[in-house]
């Protein structure tokens, strides 16, 4: 297939600890995206956003003085950009609006407004069988898929700590990276940092910063007059599994497996084309799910596949080349950050971490507990 569709702008926001509001972020990762494009506000006739308020698409389009034809509020936790992708696509091949924007912003580290807790809706009746535990939301469910991991397939925390290792290097490389300028770090640095629920310490955790992005999507026809390169959205799928664990039977087995297969079969190619991979690090442990639930190698093979530099700079597999949610930036919902990197690494514009030649990508957003995947596929304009 083809959806005659590409994202013709990316941009990130401020990041890191930035003192401004939400739409302050929003705004600037939106204006700065249109600029990318050669586009303006006034061309914008579609939003798709999450995560501002309960109205997230009304407010922003209130706060731009824009009345779009087309808007979108999916709320999927970290996927919903992905899915995002996959709506926009479908309402500009339908003439439901021409020019796109999706993007995110988060101020949470500034206003200090994420915390670890016990399950958000105890009335619901899933969280009757959590709440009681005291369960950390999300890092204890990220920490028993990890647990569950291991213990079926083998294998060691060190191993599954190269994910961190891995993203840290590509950090180095990237001076908009919160942890730039830090330093390598070692497994050992991941396995004997704070345990925060057991196997999972803080190592093995997500950043929390301010920072937002957005992208822009237009016809193919289209983009093809615009300033930069187009990258072309060749294929996406997804899936929604679960609200809590207590009804998964399989916590190693996402609903990643899925939508990977999906959006590659729409694409006409496998993982063996990818050029470049970006998945949501929320922790080590999602990360090695999606590598592995996409196929790009066997089930039960992350650790080994993982190993020897695959991953790193100069690895046969680059992942998450900006230095992902671990070293990077993590603004509570990181998926449209994916999509902004792959579009820089398609474009050759991602300075000294480049990856030579790379023609095709794949975002890969995970949302909740292992409980919203979502895939895209985008290649440089065939």
């Amino acid at each position: 297939m083809t959806t005659r569709v590409a994202i013709v702008g990316a941009a990130e926001s401020d990041l890191g600890v930035t003192d401004k509001s939400i739409l302050t972020l929003q705004s600037q990762a939106v204006t700065r995206a249109l600029a990318d494009a050669g586009l303006t506000l006034a061309d914008v006739d579609g939003i798709a956003t999450t995560g501002v308020s309960r109205f997230s698409a009304t407010q922003l389009a209130d706060y731009f003085a824009i009345q779009p034809t087309w808007t979108d509020s999916t709320f999927a936790g970290g996927s919903a950009y992905e899915m995002m992708v996959a709506r926009a696509a479908q309402a500009i091949d339908a003439g439901q609006a021409t020019t796109i924007v999706i993007s995110f912003a988060s101020n949470q580290r500034s206003a200090r407004s994420r915390k670890l807790g016990g399950v958000h809706e105890p009335h619901i009746p899933e969280a009757q069988f959590e709440e009681p535990y005291d369960m950390l939301f999300p890092a204890s469910y990220y920490a028993m898929a990890m647990q569950q991991y291991l213990h079926r397939f083998g294998g060691t925390h060190e191993q599954l700590a190269e994910i961190a290792v891995a993203a840290r290097e590509w950090a180095l490389l990237n001076p908009k990276a919160f942890r730039y300028g830090k330093g390598s770090i070692t497994a050992a640095d991941v396995t004997g940092s704070t345990m925060l629920s057991s196997p999972l310490t803080v190592g093995d955790c997500c950043l929390v910063t301010d920072g937002g992005g957005a992208v822009v999507l237009t016809s193919l026809e289209r983009a093809r007059d615009l300033p930069r390169k187009p990258v072309e959205v060749l294929g996406y799928g997804e899936r929604t599994t679960n609200t809590s664990f207590t009804a998964v039977d399989d916590l190693t087995a996402p609903g990643a497996i899925g939508s990977g297969r999906d959006a590659f079969a729409r694409a006409g190619i496998t993982p063996a084309d990818v050029d470049v991979l970006e998945v949501y690090d929320s922790f080590t442990i999602t990360a090695a799910l999606s590598v592995e639930a996409l196929g790009f190698c066997g089930r039960g093979e992350v650790l080994d596949f993982i190993a020897d530099g695959t991953i790193r700079p100069g690895g046969a597999l680059p992942l998450n080349t900006n230095g992902g949610g671990l070293s990077y930036c993590h603004p509570g919902q990181y998926g449209v950050l994916l999509l902004v990197e792959a579009v820089r690494q398609l474009r050759g514009e991602a300075g000294d971490r480049q990856v030579a030649g790379a023609r095709t990508a794949v975002a890969h957003g995970t949302g909740g507990i292992l409980s919203t995947h979502a895939t895209v596929v985008l290649g440089v304009d065939r």
